[in-house]
């Protein structure tokens, strides 16, 4: 059984399970809603789960099931912006940095090193307090971006440096082929499962960091995400009035959808080391 569940292929296969109903439910589902899930008091407060209210409605006047797939749609959207150009930028540069070396490498690395030191969390914060005690989804995803694209640039950068002197990359040089051809055609195949494997992970960052912000009231609490959410139910008092579902909802879609993004990652990991190894 233990094999079972570290064999690569099932790892990936139930993790692209686990993502496809995520975004069935935050993808799909909103366009179905009959209202507004956002707007207060639109359904009767305080009902249990129900044929009509599927998982209750909260202290607001909310359908807690049609809150979340819009929670989870903007978490999903916002996870997968800040990966995508994380790892885009991140890619980039550090294929540039370690196929140049000189000058660019230096620079690069030094902003890498940078930001790598700056804690991200209580800067966030700091930039929270700065713009009034809450920070708008586009500013979080900016700055999320702007502290987690060094993490697969640096990554990138050893392996584009190791490359370099590889003997069939002098060839290609040799024979008179650029060198964004070399970047693209030689070196970029072999980081591309990684590449993959990290965007996951930067999904999983970009999400858990906004969440954690807006648990404790610092992200924009007018947008509907899983980490709002829950920050609703608290200062609602859901757990000491019996609402259960109303905070273990987003609770739940979050490991749910974090164990999807783990195995998805873990596969393609596993899979990309498998086929380097039978080089």
């Amino acid at each position: 059984m233990r094999s079972f569940f570290t064999h690569a292929p099932f790892r990936l296969y139930l993790g692209l399970l686990l993502l496809a109903v995520c975004i069935v439910v935050g993808g799909i589902l909103p366009w179905l809603a009959p209202g507004d899930p956002l707007v207060w008091y639109s359904a009767p407060r305080n009902q249990n789960p129900s044929g009509a209210y599927w998982l209750g409605t909260t202290s607001l006047g909310q359908d807690v099931f049609w809150l979340l797939t819009y929670a989870l749609r903007n978490s999903i959207i916002l996870g997968l912006i800040v990966a995508g150009l994380s790892t885009v930028i991140g890619v980039f540069l550090g294929l540039a940095a370690g196929y140049a070396g000189g000058w660019l490498d230096r620079v690069l690395s030094f902003f890498m090193d940078a930001l790598l030191c700056i804690p991200t969390l209580p800067i966030l914060i700091l930039m929270a307090a700065l713009f009034g005690g809450q920070l708008a989804l586009p500013i979080v995803g900016l700055l999320l971006v702007v502290f987690n694209w060094p993490y697969p640039a640096r990554q990138v950068r050893a392996v584009a440096l190791t490359m370099r002197e590889r003997e069939f990359i002098n060839v290609a040089w040799f024979s008179g082929e650029s060198s964004t051809r070399i970047l693209i055609r030689h070196i970029f195949p072999y980081i591309a499962g990684w590449s993959a494997a990290n965007f996951i992970n930067t999904v999983l960052v970009g999400i858990s960091t906004e969440s954690a912000l807006a648990v404790i009231g610092l992200s924009s609490a007018q947008q509907a995400t899983l980490g709002t959410m829950i920050y609703w139910a608290i200062n609602y008092q859901a757990l000491l009035g019996g609402k259960y579902v109303w905070i273990g909802s987003p609770v739940v879609a979050i490991v749910l959808l974090f164990i999807g993004l783990f195995l998805v990652s873990s596969g393609l990991s596993m899979q990309s080391a498998a086929k380097r190894m039978s080089v």
